[in-house]
């Protein structure tokens, strides 16, 4: 997904118009798989007013901000660090559960979090005083927060409703919002590049709707705590492949802090369910 964003961006794509479409895109074909089960499969029942208006929601204020902020960390950083950045949300979504009184804490969780907190200072560290944009750190690591809370909310939601159908109104609420604030402020703008388009179908129908519906379609398989342990490589994929694409190279010391959120967040998800990803439409970013 970073990959595809940072592509779109040397095709002038603005963030505002490459989510907008991203979501717009996704809206459809979610929309289009749930009508197609549902002729497979007969009636359905019908979500109540509230799911359907929290799902909307969802969509509209959480995942778009969380989108916005983590495709704004892409523009000031490298697409490497800002996947790391962002994967601490895991120890993040555990950390404010033991909080509120979700999950509960003991000395193997604490751990944990603490390496996950180490890992995260030493992908930081390892830039070098006044290497790394504070901005886009800032937003990458906002990112995991915004991105924290709507994995907790959402989860909050997810048995009540059709996974898919979620997805739409997800998808559906973050595209109203982002197309809005596009209009507002003038920065939905379609006069790029027309490579900007492929960039945008691979962000919209691959790294969305396809990656949603396998993440589902394996969940239901293999269970929560599995896809989590599984979902782990998702950062590795895009440090390699920034690394190969973009010639993105991290220091040592990164290399060490990415690998300790790995760990911890591994220890994690083999101990609770709340880090694992739930059964929703919940990709980063």
């Amino acid at each position: 997904m970073a990959i595809f964003a940072k592509e779109a961006y040397r095709s002038d794509v603005s963030i505002t118009t490459l989510l907008a479409l991203r979501f717009t895109l996704a809206a459809g074909a979610f929309w289009a798989i749930v009508a197609t089960r549902r002729a497979g499969s007969g009636p359905s029942r019908t979500p109540t007013r509230r799911v359907v208006l929290v799902g909307l929601a969802l969509g509209g204020v959480g995942y778009a901000a969380q989108s916005g902020a983590f495709f704004g960390a892409l523009t000031h950083i490298d697409a490497s660090l800002a996947a790391l950045l962002l994967y601490t949300y895991p120890a993040l979504v555990f950390g404010i559960a033991i909080a509120i009184g979700r999950e509960r804490a003991d000395r193997r969780r604490i751990g944990a979090l603490a390496l996950a907190t180490a890992g995260a200072a030493l992908v930081l560290a390892g830039g070098g005083a006044g290497a790394l944009d504070p901005l886009g750190v800032a937003l990458a690591l906002g990112a995991a927060v915004l991105y924290s809370l709507y994995i907790l909310i959402s989860d909050r939601v997810v048995g009540r409703i059709d996974p898919f159908l979620l997805g739409a109104l997800i998808t559906t609420g973050a595209a109203v919002t982002l197309s809005l604030a596009g209009v507002a402020t003038g920065s939905l703008r379609l006069g790029f590049e027309p490579a900007g388009w492929a960039w945008i179908a691979a962000l919209g129908l691959g790294s969305t709707v396809v990656a949603i519906s396998a993440f589902m379609t394996g969940l239901d398989a293999v269970g929560p705590a599995t896809a989590a342990i599984v979902s782990t490589f998702e950062p590795v994929v895009t440090v390699t492949l920034a690394m190969l694409w973009f010639g993105e190279r991290l220091g040592p010391v990164q290399v060490a802090g990415g690998a300790i959120v790995l760990i911890a967040v591994l220890v994690l998800a083999s101990t609770s369910r709340a880090v694992a990803p739930v059964p929703q439409p919940a990709i980063p970013g």
